[in-house]
């Protein structure tokens, strides 16, 4: 979570609080407001906390018009109920919650079975709070393996992890945190995710595994985790180093088993040692849960792992975090019980039509040149066309949020810095319709652009709140 440096004036600002809200003693509330910054000194009615927290929040933006965002926004109400009945569980009190231990262990049994674990039965995984947790774990796995290999070398020896540079922040405070060497695969010309044999040409025998992304938050784009095997096998015939491959799959891997059934990028793949997803993203559940993976026992050293009495019996549990309510572990088995293969199928091709159909009218308007149209995630990204010079991405993102809509605008890492994108996420609930209003919201707005004698933005860091 982000740092917080406390208010940023000195003095001390109280809330101001409505007459109307004192149930009893308007007056009295009024002069009992409470501080913002500081610990009020007397309680105040529920009814008032309530609403002045819920004041503020107004001010946020609608969750559903964020296209920003990969997390789930909209649940069943039936969900909803699910998850108040759990959240004062205890994620970590396996004894005293076996029930929620056993829907947790039932999730990645039938993960593994979706992901074509050699056998599902033998694969081991856990819940975590996201994604980033999920692949802190998997990260710690493969340095811990590479330093039982080379434990005549480490610590002297600095170890190495490769991955595209397009990875999520959470792959950078990995290597931070666990002293490892980030080496980064570029983006060259279009292509904006890891290329195969140049990760391959990264490796030596520092090298802890490499990281492949099932769909690039930056446009949406699987990376070729088949290919990127391959590279790897080809790397063992001539060096004799075996290379595991690690598939965050925070988005894709909740979405290629369903779509793209026909593509290698799982378990099927024996370089493949583990895979993480987000239960909270195209797992259809509200933040925040991820799930972790590895194919077999062999692929998570022992010496990571803790284990805890459960039902007088042995419950093995490898986690960063301890206390987490277990609601959204119960809203995952609850979804998977809901809607099954046929069901997430569905959910998921709704989302790519959304995504595709939507790529299409943003194209025909002629302003804009897509990177990527929504056929791989939900997602797609697009800049404008090399004839627009009136207004830039900053510029669109800034007046779409006049409208209510959140539309990241970003400019791209490293070897394409040159290129600045808008980016749409496409989830269930936002529907066919809501698409439809956002561009026709677009269509309004380029009259205005169009007039613009330049683009307004001077300071593309800070033009747009949304921060790769």
């Amino acid at each position: 979570m982000p740092l917080n440096e406390g208010p940023r004036q000195p003095g001390e600002r109280r809330l101001s609080v409505n007459p109307f809200y004192g149930p009893a003693n308007p007056v009295g509330d009024m002069a009992e407001a409470p501080p913002t910054h500081r610990l009020p000194d007397q309680p105040i009615a529920p009814a008032t906390a309530h609403q002045l927290v819920r004041d503020e929040l107004m001010l946020d933006g609608n969750a559903r018009l964020n296209l920003a965002t990969f997390v789930t926004t909209w649940m069943e109400p039936e969900a909803g109920v699910l998850m108040a009945e759990c959240r004062d569980k205890n994620m970590i009190d396996k004894d005293e919650y076996p029930r929620t231990a056993e829907l947790e262990r039932r999730c990645v049994a039938m993960l593994a079975d979706l992901w074509h674990a050699p056998d599902p039965a033998a694969a081991v995984g856990c819940s975590t709070t996201g994604s980033s947790e999920a692949c802190m774990l998997a990260g710690m796995a493969l340095k811990r393996r590479w330093t039982r290999r080379n434990a005549d070398r480490y610590p002297g020896t600095r170890p190495n992890l490769v991955m595209g540079v397009n990875v999520q922040v959470c792959w950078e405070k990995f290597c931070n945190f666990w002293e490892v060497e980030a080496r980064l695969v570029p983006m060259e010309g279009e292509r904006f995710h890891l290329d195969p044999q140049a990760a391959a040409e990264l490796c030596d025998e520092n090298t802890i595994g490499v990281v492949g992304i099932l769909g690039s938050t930056f446009d949406g784009s699987y990376e070729p985790v088949a290919e990127l095997c391959a590279a790897l096998d080809a790397v063992q015939e001539r060096t004799g180093l075996d290379i595991p491959v690690h598939v965050d799959g925070a988005s894709g891997a909740m979405v290629a088993p369903f779509l793209d059934e026909d593509l290698v990028w799982d378990f099927r793949l024996p370089r493949v040692a583990s895979i993480n997803t987000s239960g909270h993203k195209y797992g259809l559940v509200y933040p925040g849960v991820g799930w972790a993976l590895w194919r077999d026992a062999e692929a998570l050293p022992e010496e990571l792992v803790f284990r805890v009495n459960y039902l007088g019996g042995d419950m093995p549990t490898f986690a960063l975090n301890f206390s987490r309510p277990g609601a959204q572990v119960v809203a995952q088995y609850y979804t998977f019980l809901r809607l099954g293969r046929d069901g997430y199928r569905a959910v998921q091709q709704a989302a790519r039509d959304v995504a595709t159909g939507m790529a299409g009218r943003i194209e025909a308007l002629g302003d804009f040149r897509l990177l990527t149209r929504g056929d791989e995630l939900p997602v797609f990204a697009f800049t404008t066309a090399p004839d627009v010079t009136a207004y830039d991405v900053f510029d669109v993102s800034r007046r779409l949020r006049e409208s209510g809509w959140l539309v990241p605008a970003y400019t791209f890492p490293a070897n394409r810095e040159d290129l600045s994108v808008l980016r749409v996420v496409c989830r269930n609930g936002f529907s066919a319709d809501l698409a439809e209003l956002l561009t026709q919201d677009l269509e309004r707005l380029l009259p205005e652009l169009r007039r613009q004698q330049r683009p307004l933005t001077r300071d593309k860091g800070v033009a747009t709140g949304f921060h790769h």
